[in-house]
């Protein structure tokens, strides 16, 4: 009995357990089922999604220009930020840089980057390309396309449609594996097939026209269940949606090329990226916001920030001459921090306009025009008091005031009032309330420890083997494999042909297509030149000692990646074209197609990997003694940063090479090319804390240049812990203090009142008041100094509110300042600018 009874539990038992692993996997099965397909449609007004009619803020996140364990905290922040959308690019030569081999893992995982924004709760929109310019090497296009045979890019040219095909197809069968169209529940809402075209399509004439009508069937064939867009293309067939890109699409954009069509702003260029020789460059905060307010007043839907979040270059994928560091001054700096007051400012616009939701979305437009500098443009639906305005101030110089349905409102100069009831302003694009926040670069105490420099310099190639009578072109010669290519060649110059008249030199000149190059003759080295973004073409000339018999001249040639724009890229050449000796008694020696050339591509270093712990004990080190020549590699340990931060190397002291860090490419440097205030473009190089080990991690440098300062390297600790606030007592509230119920706008705070508020990151507390001021101060975070005005006790005041707080929030009116009585300046309008130090203290 008791055997038996002992099978009948086994058997139950057994029967619960299958039981209940079925209605796991089925439950598992419905949910997969339940994921709620949604229609994306779209009218004149706005993308219709599921149903309903959306506002869209996106912004443009690149998954390769930042780590996988970055993502999460990027886009967790662009969610915080008021963002319901990212946009990215698709980068084909990421994913296929060789033919047929495919890569979509680590920094190339496409799935899992847009997976991640659909866990967050947001949109994307897919831009394909095939090309996407972006400042990336060769416009995203793959090298090896550059050799089919008979191949055009981006035209009506039956080698590139067929390649380009196949990966678009590619892409969206793997976005369709993974149920990630909108249509099937995802996330994808929008794609966009070509980039700009209209920037290069008078030169294809009648074939550009059909190319681009292929590419809108192609991928319209497929049958995605998505809307499509070209961007900068106003003939965009139907049923594509041509979008805006620029700074100001409110007056710039002409508008959809059909009436069914809403208006899309696919990039809203937050700063300008950056190449080699420039100054810092930025774009303020108050005209992005204008013009978005701008945008949406005039019946846009949807703005997509670009960038976002620029990130880093990593490796050799920045396009020519663009900086490693990219768009830096977008919303997210290249770290990710929240780069304030734009990330505010922004988050702010982002609750204002959706305030004004329902009136944009359904009302009907009017307009008035009220004075020469002014505007009014407000929404308002027939039948209720469902209404939206938009007050515009032109004037560049002065407020004006403006009268809207019985009352008066003054508008700061060139700037716009949002009033999402057409009565009380929430927001004005010209008054920030949001706080600041000034980036500092920390010495770092634990990396940099004295470094053990060990290096090893590069050998000269002797005379190559070549049967070329020019100098080989320099993408062709790469391949997209090195940034370098050397070209030798030996002429015979007779005794009788050397100058000997008092004065007359001889000298070597080379002209180049581009980048870079140096030069060598009879071994010894003449000097380095190099041309610009903007003039890639440059001639480098040197006096030079020949001697009778055989010389020697060698040639370095120098890429900073492949061009990213323009027609027939193809077809695009950079290299030495053009060398001659000047000087001889018989005249100018024209090397170019009197000698032959030899080529070689790399350095022996880049070719052992010598960039890594196994590839170092390939080669013999040397210690560094203090002066080494050009060509150089370095190479040391250092244990990590401090602290979890984010972390950089300062490359001050070195000239032009390229940084690994175990074995990760960190990026092409380039500090000998100064800008016009005399200061490398760059300083500080992002080191992703996924490529740290807490520990003896190994960092190589190739170093072009000679005699450069490697002990003047250091490594450096980012933070956003200088947090500053700069409020005008006449400034509007924050746009937190009201909400939308019921078709009314209402407050949701008791007080609706004026204040500046600080705020330090994570766990960290107010430690110190290093500023404040209420009267007229002047300077920007991390530079304020008094005015002529200025209330005695605000550092007083700010101590009490602030100290050891996390979190603070100050008054921004004449009593909390003691000035309501006793104001030594009262026809002077008061700021309160306020700057404070963050950090932790023992217990936090």
């Amino acid at each position: 009995m008791r055997k038996h009874s002992l099978d009948r539990w086994l058997l139950t038992a057994a029967l619960v357990v299958l039981l209940s692993s079925s209605s796991s996997f089925a439950a598992k099965k419905d949910a997969k089922k339940k994921k709620s397909n949604k229609e994306v449609t779209y009218d004149g007004t706005s993308l219709i999604i599921d149903g309903k009619r959306e506002l869209l803020y996106s912004g443009s996140i690149h998954y390769p220009r930042s780590t996988p364990e970055m993502w999460p905290s990027i886009v967790k922040r662009a969610k915080q930020g008021g963002l319901n959308t990212i946009q990215t690019y698709v980068f084909w030569n990421v994913h296929e840089p060789q033919q047929g081999k495919f890569n979509f893992s680590g920094r190339a995982d496409l799935v899992k980057f847009i997976k991640l924004i659909e866990k967050n709760g947001m949109y994307v929109t897919l831009r394909l390309g095939p090309f996407i310019q972006a400042e990336w090497t060769h416009g995203g296009l793959p090298y090896w396309l550059r050799e089919v045979p008979g191949i055009f890019f981006r035209t009506d040219n039956k080698p590139f449609k067929e390649h380009t095909e196949r990966y678009v197809r590619m892409i969206l069968d793997k976005m369709k594996e993974e149920r990630l169209f909108a249509s099937q529940g995802g996330p994808i809402i929008l794609g966009q097939i070509e980039n700009e075209y209209s920037a290069v399509q008078r030169a294809y004439k009648q074939d550009g026209l059909n190319y681009i009508k292929w590419a809108s069937k192609l991928v319209d064939s497929m049958k995605l269940g998505i809307p499509w867009v070209m961007c900068k293309q106003n003939d965009a067939p139907d049923p594509m949606i041509n979008a805006c890109n620029g700074r100001h699409c409110g007056d710039t954009f002409p508008g959809p090329n059909r009436e069914n069509k809403p208006s899309l702003w696919t990039e809203n260029w937050t700063t300008q990226f950056r190449v080699f020789g420039d100054p810092p460059t930025q774009r303020s905060v108050e005209d992005i916001a204008y013009s978005v307010a701008r945008f949406f007043s005039k019946n846009g839907s949807h703005v997509n920030y670009y960038m976002y979040h620029g990130g880093t270059n990593f490796g050799r994928t920045s396009a020519h001459y663009v900086t490693t560091r990219y768009y830096d001054d977008a919303p997210l700096d290249e770290y990710g921090l929240e780069r304030e007051p734009k990330y505010g400012h922004l988050k702010h616009l982002h609750s204002a306009l959706n305030l004004c939701k329902k009136p944009l979305l359904w009302g009907q437009p009017k307009t008035e025009k009220p004075g020469k500098d002014t505007e009014i443009r407000y929404y308002e639906q027939p039948g209720t008091k469902t209404c939206a305005a938009f007050l515009a101030n032109n004037n560049t110089e002065a407020a004006e005031t403006i009268k809207f349905k019985g009352r008066e409102y003054v508008i700061a100069p060139r700037s716009i009032s949002i009033l999402p009831d057409c009565k009380t302003v929430v927001y004005n694009t010209a008054q920030i309330v949001s706080q600041h926040t000034s980036r500092n670069f920390m010495k770092s105490k634990k990396a940099n420890k004295k470094f053990d420099f060990k290096v090893f310099t590069e050998t000269l190639p002797s005379k190559l083997e070549g049967n070329s009578y020019i100098p080989v072109e320099l993408y062709g010669l790469t391949k997209d494999k090195t940034d370098y290519g050397w070209y030798t060649t030996s002429f015979k110059v007779h005794k009788n042909h050397l100058p000997t008249k008092k004065g007359v030199k001889t000298f070597v000149r080379i002209a180049s297509l581009g980048h870079a190059l140096h030069a060598w003759l009879n071994g010894e080295y003449l000097g380095s030149g190099h041309g610009s973004h903007e003039e890639k073409s440059f001639v480098f000339q040197k006096q030079v000692t020949l001697k009778a018999g055989e010389n020697h001249l060698i040639m370095l040639g120098v890429l900073t990646g492949f061009p990213d724009s323009g027609s027939y890229m193809e077809h695009r050449y950079t290299g030495p074209r053009g060398i001659s000796i000047l000087g001889l008694t018989s005249g100018t020696l024209d090397l170019t197609e009197s000698s032959k050339w030899g080529n070689k591509i790399g350095m022996e270093g880049e070719k052992l990997g010598i960039h890594t712990e196994e590839g170092l004990k390939k080669v013999e080190w040397k210690k560094f003694t203090g002066k080494a020549p050009g060509l150089t590699w370095y190479q040391a340990y250092f244990d990590a940063p401090e602290s979890l931060n984010a972390a950089a190397i300062r490359m001050n002291g070195m000239g032009k090479g390229l940084i690994w860090v175990n074995g990760e490419g960190v990026g092409r440097y380039w500090q000998s090319f100064l800008s016009p205030l005399g200061q490398p473009t760059q300083i500080e190089y992002h080191i992703p804390r996924s490529f740290l080990k807490p520990k003896k991690n190994l960092l190589v440098i190739f170093e072009e240049e000679p005699n450069v300062k490697p002990e003047l390297m250091d490594f450096v600790i980012v933070n956003r812990d200088t947090v500053c606030s700069y409020v005008g007592e006449n400034y509007t509230p924050s746009v937190r203090h009201w909400t939308r119920k019921q078709d009314q706008v209402q407050a949701i705070t008791d007080n609706v009142s004026l204040t500046a508020t600080l705020k330090c990151s994570g766990t960290k507390k107010i430690a110190a008041v290093e500023f404040a001021s209420f009267g007229n101060p002047i300077g920007v975070c991390g530079n304020f100094t008094l005015g002529s005005c200025n209330a005695p006790v605000s550092k007083q005041v700010i101590e009490k509110h602030c100290l050891g707080k996390a979190e603070c929030v100050i008054p921004v009116n004449k009593s909390t300042f003691e000035q309501d009585k006793k104001d030594s300046c009262k026809n002077v309008a008061k700021t309160l600018a306020v700057q404070v130090k963050c950090g932790r203290g023992k217990k936090n």
